[in-house]
């Protein structure tokens, strides 16, 4: 299983008392895809910026798509950019990712978000391993879940790996950066309705 995968089962699990908003979801599964790449080694970290490594197939469809996807020229792309242009509609790829490979169940006729909590998932060994992890504070997976807003406390930084900190930190800046364009468009939007109420 892969840190990505074990999220985005961990956010259907804890969807119903904390559901995340499915840009944030996508931001922070791009940023677990480069944590999968890292440790497949198909890719380091030059300060900010991600290097392609030697690529091997990880086993698991949207990390080797997410490998396949990565700049190979210099400048290489930054993490940052990198969330932003792979980050796009990826948490759908991950609710259906998961309905194809039989680890969720929905009501027939829909197509059900992946924040919602409707999707069900089905009992099954990689929702035990995900589990299993969330229960022990894993600390790539308690920082990503953090950062996407499933728990308070993310993992002491002592127990990551400095490349592992680069990424969360650009993750934490996509986050905030998403929330602020959300908060100006609430205001503009309620701006543009009491303009129109004193018609």
């Amino acid at each position: 299983m892969t840190t990505a995968r074990d999220l985005a089962i961990v956010a259907l699990d804890v969807a119903a008392d904390k559901p995340v908003e499915p840009g944030t979801l996508s931001l922070v599964l791009a940023g677990a895809e480069v944590l999968d790449l890292i440790a497949a080694r198909a890719l380091t970290l030059d300060g900010d910026r991600i290097v392609p490594g030697a690529s091997s197939p990880t086993g698991d469809r949207l990390v080797d798509e997410a490998a396949s996807a990565l700049v190979g020229q210099e400048p290489y792309e930054t993490v940052e950019d990198w969330l932003w242009r792979r980050g796009r509609g990826l948490a759908s790829a991950y609710t259906e990712d998961l309905e194809r490979i039989g680890l969720t169940a929905r009501p027939r006729g829909r197509r059900i978000p992946l924040r919602t909590g409707r999707a069900e998932l089905v009992d099954s060994a990689a929702r035990r391993e995900a589990r299993e992890r969330w229960a022990a504070d894993e600390p790539r997976l308690a920082a990503l879940a953090a950062a996407a807003g499933l728990r308070e406390e993310p993992a002491p930084a002592e127990e990551l790996t400095e490349e592992a900190v680069t990424v969360l930190a650009a993750v934490g800046n996509a986050v905030q950066e998403l929330e602020a364009v959300r908060q100006r468009k609430a205001i503009e939007d309620a701006a543009f309705d009491n303009v129109w109420r004193g018609y």
